[in-house]
């Protein structure tokens, strides 16, 4: 505990005790300063006080009846002692009579102190607008006392009412001016550094739990909060259940921290056992924790306690319902819905009201709008309520999880494209939404975020954040079950098998949860395997929990409960299994049973389509139409059903009208912008354009403002590869003279086209007007010209381009307010200018966007680059360095920077950043980003498997992906980054290179190269030639003259198509080399060295620089190949290669110091894991006579590579003979 060595200090302390109702602190802090400032009664008045938080009503009236006439605290003792004597069981009433009467005399000529700590006991118990009185009336007659004003900022801040609040902070500003402010921040600090402070260990606890996801790790830190408590205010009930309180409603049900607290409000109970509220949370513990018979009892008790307890009540109504006992709950809340005026609107009565229509299988529109007002009635308690403890209990995501469970229930169970969403989707994901950014480290809710987009259609968005649950904790059952469903509508079967294999193998109780079953059958049908599915569909209805109305839903054991739209589609499986395996009476049969069951509940209409299905299966499509028809335009599915029977219209009766004319009833029923594109689609379909496009723009002119409807027309016809008709809609749209917001739609499809002077006539057409000064006029401006400047680049129009972005940026300048704009323009011109090798120019840009913007990642990423152009990497690292520490995730910056690093020679630099990622988010190793950068500096380093791990995964990443296969084809192809043709190091390792076990090595490493070319998807005709290029690079990997020769072909072909293509060019000379024709590889390679080197083609440069280099070492043209690999030590100062040439060079003109010299560097930079160098190492240090460097060479060799040959005999033991003599 703080000490308290400073009267003011004491007396700050003992009030945050106070307001924290930390009652043993009180009463312990009292005691001291009593003893160190004894003149000063306030401190016996507070001890006194303490004793009433303990209630220790006796004690503590006669402390007080001992500073009755102490001056400064004798009113507030009077007022206290009246507080006492109401709270003793048996109230003395004329006592309190006479009391109360003396108040008001010493009021009435009482002192700014005396009235200053009347007013701060009025305030510690709660009474404001009393204790306001008080404290206005002190800082009047002490003309602004600033003791005085600090209180009544705690009055105001402490009222609960927002006028109030926020006047407060005038008055502490006011205080601060003073030097009592260093006071205060020493008060403070001695509080914080206090290593078992109990706020902060709570702290401690829930940012384990809230952010981090660490259930493991807030038992130990709620375990240290108990044993502390238990010795700091072991007599305090209040603290021990107020400290409980945030844990139960954010832990998501998590048992080992429920249990911890409930052993809180269990020992708070048993201190204070007269307590309604104590018993309520209980009684809603034991309920999270499933014991929903011991938590009635509780609420029982709690009831008998305090007749008048709503919260009680409430917890009853739950029970009962999670019970079954729908009739007893149904009365209960009629009777709170009738007394609702007095209590006030109440979100648990709400929810427990849906909750009841769902039991009752009332309309769901019913359950969905009780839920709205649920929602809405929960969050308006949190209006202007700051992030904290407080905030956490009361958003309560418990509850919100609980109510997003039955907007999920009362969703769609298909996956529907985002446009058909129903309502109860949106409103679920808003909640959702909420509990994921204050509590991310709530799996839960993350889980159901998934299931909610995949129930939207966004099915990428969800497999991110299964994802992330499954990093987090890869037992998590039910997202392994949504990550097979996910796979199963995208098709992909063997993937979602594998995932429900993978969910198995964490978790054996899941085939006891009918989902896995379903989702099993439904991979096995869809694969042809029907007897299977039906045996798994009929295990997944015997484990299935579907209930009868009023029915009991208690569960005994461990068995899982499906959703009633999980248990629709287990019976519509089943239905459709038994027909497609010929068992027409059983599937007819389970079809009635799903009729029966599901009558009623939001999932009847998918019964009705399916059964319409069945029908058209056997061939009647009039009962199919007729059943569809049943569907009326107010029901959910009305749209689905229309568009089944449009679809039986056209493709079974062959009737065009009537598939038709199914669209134009959607129009009519539900004109919207979606159904009027629904019927231009379906024109479409039937090849009826002109039709089509009267339909889009009668949408339109219903809407003329509306540019999205009108956007989602074009862009619908685009994503049919319908492009004629595209341009053709976006032109006919724009004749009419008010679509031009469509103008830019058009432009930008025109140039995807590559219909660049189309494209730039229409830019053009639109810039040329009056000037303007509306803002979206001038904004639609800036998007044409930046547009313009782009397609004029791309026809090479580049001085045009050029004055299309300066006449954009001295048009931006004038327009103030606009600085984003400016910059992404100002970054256009720089890129232009760096197009047109303009350096200076480029960097002049990039510097004035600095100027204004010192935060803008792409100038910071783009002046990096220039000084990676230019060489000079300190300034480069510099740039990418301020982006790292900004963002230290940040993994394109931080991939580039490792590149960067390496050509500097800095790479012993790279782990530091890859520390700073990890400390900046718990899941930076889960990262893709992450991975793929850890892979590169590995690779770099001369550790390629462990590089080949970290590629892998990020091999599936949609942004990492491609360039992490693409590297991992690099290892396997070429592992041990040996010159491929080269020949002055082929034979040095004798035996062991050609060893039947490395060939089979090699063997295998192509064909894992070939299987990872399949993942490569290049998007670019670029990417395409590179691909092209990596697949005949296997080719030559096998070293089988047929192979090399159909390679070099392919690339001749890309080298007479691509001039100059530096990385075909190299690879036809290595493939000569590979035939041994050295003269061609050579004149390919000259042909190389005399172009200008690019950061593009860097590599490429560097391996035919080296490869020449290997050549010119061959003939023993030694200065010619020093020349080329300085070269490359120029452009990669860690180039491990170059230096293994240069020491290669040395040794042969036996200088063996300077030998030594490079082969230090390149065992540097291979990291010491490549022995070939490190045996070259430790031969010329035994030849420069450095014999203890030579052993100590040697024995890291021999330590990696135990049986690495001839190092022992040649170098290890004539070094070692060298030193005894």
């Amino acid at each position: 505990m703080a000490g308290v060595d400073d009267e003011e200090c004491a007396l700050a302390l003992i009030l945050y005790y106070c307001q924290e109702k930390y009652s043993s602190h009180v009463v312990d802090v009292s005691s001291e300063a009593q003893r160190k400032f004894s003149h000063d009664s306030v401190f016996a008045f507070l001890h006194a006080y303490g004793l009433l938080m303990q209630e220790q009503v006796l004690d503590a009236i006669q402390e007080l009846e001992q500073l009755k006439e102490r001056g400064d605290v004798s009113l507030g003792v009077l007022m206290a002692l009246v507080y006492a004597h109401k709270k003793r069981p048996n109230p003395d009433r004329d006592v309190i009579q006479e009391l109360d009467g003396r108040v008001k005399e010493e009021r009435k000529t009482a002192s700014p102190k005396a009235l200053y700590y009347a007013g701060m006991l009025l305030w510690l118990l709660g009474r404001n607008d009393k204790a306001r009185e008080y404290v206005d009336r002190m800082i009047k007659i002490s003309s602004g006392s600033k003791e005085g004003i600090v209180l009544k900022g705690w009055i105001d801040l402490r009222s609960n009412k927002d006028a109030y609040a926020k006047k407060s902070g005038k008055y502490f500003d006011e205080a601060l001016k003073e030097k009592s402010l260093e006071k205060m921040l020493y008060a403070k600090t001695s509080q914080n550094i206090y290593k078992n402070n109990l706020e902060a260990l709570r702290m401690l606890a829930l940012h384990s739990l809230c952010r981090e996801g660490d259930v493991g790790e807030c038992v130990n830190q709620l375990s240290n909060l108990i044993s502390n408590l238990d010795i700091q205010e072991p007599n305090n009930p209040e603290l021990f259940y107020r400290m409980s309180l945030a844990f139960t409603r954010v832990c998501g049900r998590a048992e080992k921290v429920l249990q911890h607290t409930h052993r809180m409000v269990e020992r708070a109970f048993a201190q204070a056992s007269s307590d309604s509220e104590l018993a309520t949370e209980m009684g809603y513990q034991l309920v999270l924790l499933g014991r929903v018979k011991e938590a009635m009892k509780w609420y029982k008790t709690a009831m008998t306690l305090d007749e008048g307890s709503v919260s009680a009540l409430i917890g009853i109504i739950r029970c009962q319902l999670m019970e079954g006992h729908i009739e007893d709950a149904e009365q209960q809340l009629e009777f709170l819905a009738e007394i609702q005026q007095s209590i006030g609107k109440s979100g648990e009565l709400l929810y427990l009201r849906a909750l009841l229509a769902v039991k009752k299988r009332r309309p769901p529109d019913e359950a969905t709008n009780l839920l709205n007002d649920t929602v809405d009635t929960h969050f308006s308690v949190l209006q202007g309520l700051p992030l904290s403890v407080e905030y956490f209990e009361k958003l309560d995501p418990d509850f919100l999880l609980e109510i997003a469970k039955e907007y999920l229930a009362l969703s769609p169970a298909k996956v529907f494209p985002p446009l058909r969403c129903l309502i109860a989707c949106v409103h679920c994901a808003s909640v959702l939404d909420t509990v994921v950014k204050v509590v991310p480290g709530l799996l839960q809710a993350v889980f159901l975020m998934a299931k909610v987009r995949f129930q939207s259609g966004d099915i990428e968005a969800a497999q991110s954040s299964l994802q992330h649950c499954l990093d987090q904790n890869p037992a998590h059952a039910d997202a392994h079950l949504l990550m097979a469903q996910i796979h199963l509508v995208q098709g992909n079967f063997k993937l979602s098998s594998q995932s429900l294999e993978l969910c198995l193998s964490h978790n054996f109780e899941i085939r006891e949860h009918p989902l896995y079953h379903l989702i099993k059958a439904q991979a096995q049908r869809k694969m042809g395997q029907l007897q299977e599915a039906i045996q798994t569909l009929q295990m997944a209805m015997s484990l299935c929990a579907v209930k009868r109305v009023g029915s009991s839903t208690k569960r005994q054991s461990k068995r899982v409960e499906l959703s009633s739209a999980d248990c629709v589609s287990v019976f519509l499986e089943l239905a459709e299994a038994l027909w497609l395996n010929g068992e027409q009476h059983e599937a007819a049969k389970m079809m009635q049973d799903a009729i029966n069951e599901f009558t009623g509940t939001p999932e009847e209409l998918r019964v009705t389509i399916a059964n319409a299905d069945l029908a058209l299966m056997r061939g009647d499509t009039e009962l199919a139409l007729s059943m569809l028809r049943n569907i009326t335009p107010e029901q959910p599915y009305y749209i689905q059903a229309k568009e089944k029977m449009a679809d039986i219209y056209l493709n079974h009766r062959k009737e065009k009208r009537l598939y038709v004319s199914c669209y134009r009833d959607l129009v009519d029923k539900l004109p919207s912008p979606h159904t009027f594109l629904l019927l231009g689609d379906a024109y479409m379909t039937i090849q009826e354009p002109e039709l089509a496009i009267e339909v889009y723009e009668q949408a339109l002119k219903k809407n003329p403002k509306d540019g999205a409807v009108a956007s989602k027309i074009g862009k619908a016809l685009v994503k049919t590869h319908n492009y004629v008709k595209a341009i053709n809609y976006y032109e006919a749209a724009l004749k009419s003279g008010q679509q031009n917001f469509l103008r830019y739609d058009l432009a930008d499809l025109l140039m995807k086209l590559r219909q660049y002077e189309r494209c730039e006539k229409v830019l053009q057409e639109a810039l040329t007007h009056d000037p303007v000064n509306e803002l979206p006029l001038l904004t639609e401006d800036c998007r044409y010209l930046v547009l313009l400047a782009k397609v004029q680049s791309k026809v090479n129009k580049n001085d045009e381009a050029l004055l299309s972005l300066q006449r954009l940026v001295s048009f931006m300048v004038m327009r103030t307010g606009r600085k984003n704009m400016l910059s992404q323009v100002m970054l256009e011109l720089a890129q232009l200018y760096l197009t047109l090798d303009d350096v200076e120019a480029c960097q002049q840009q990039c510097s004035a966007i600095l100027k204004n913007d010192p935060v803008n990642e792409s100038a910071t990423l783009m002046m990096a680059d220039l000084m990676f152009r230019k060489q000079d990497y300190e300034q480069a690292v510099f740039h990418f360095q301020q982006l790292l520490e900004r963002k230290p995730d940040n993994y394109p910056t931080l991939s580039r920077l490792i590149d960067l690093l390496r050509r500097a020679g800095k790479l012993e630099e790279v782990p530091r950043f890859l520390e700073m990622a990890e400390k900046h988010s718990s899941r930076a190793k889960f990262e893709p980003g992450y991975n793929y950068c850890k892979g590169l500096y590995l690779w770099y380093t001369g550790e390629p498997n462990d590089g080949l791990r970290h590629f892998n995964k990020a091999r599936k990443d949609n942004d990492w992906g491609q360039n992490a296969v693409y590297n991992m084809i690099e290892i396997c192809l070429n592992p041990d980054n040996e010159t491929i043709g080269g020949e002055v190091f082929e034979n040095l390792d004798g035996d062991v290179g050609n060893s039947t076990e490395k060939q089979e090595s090699e063997q295998l490493a192509v064909r894992t190269a070939e299987k990872l070319l399949k993942e490569l998807k290049p998007q670019t005709p670029a990417g395409h030639v590179q691909l092209r290029i990596l697949e005949n690079y296997c080719y030559l990997a096998t070293k089988q003259k047929a192979n090399v020769e159909r390679a070099l072909n392919v690339f001749i072909e890309i080298a007479n198509s691509e001039k100059d293509h530096v990385p075909a060019l190299l690879a036809m000379a290595t493939a000569y080399m590979i035939l041994k024709q050295t003269p061609r590889a050579r004149n390919q390679l000259k042909r190389i060295a005399k172009m200008n080197w690019n950061i593009i083609d860097a590599d490429e440069f560097e391996k035919s620089w080296l490869l020449l280099a290997d050549i010119y070492i061959q003939s023993g043209k030694y200065d010619m190949a020093g020349e080329l690999l300085k070269r490359c030590l120029r452009h990669n100062k860690s180039c491990c290669k170059a230096y293994e040439y240069m020491g290669y060079i040395m040794e042969k003109e036996q200088s063996f110091r300077d030998a030594a010299m490079n082969y230090e560097m390149a065992w540097k930079y291979s990291n010491q894991t490549n022995p070939t160098i490190g045996y070259k190492l430790a031969f010329n240090y035994l030849k420069a006579k450095r014999h203890v460097d030579a052993i100590d060479v040697c024995h890291k060799v021999l330590d990696a590579h135990p049986n690495y040959p001839r190092i022992r005999k040649d170098i290890l033991d004539k070094a070692r003979a060298a030193l005894r003599s």
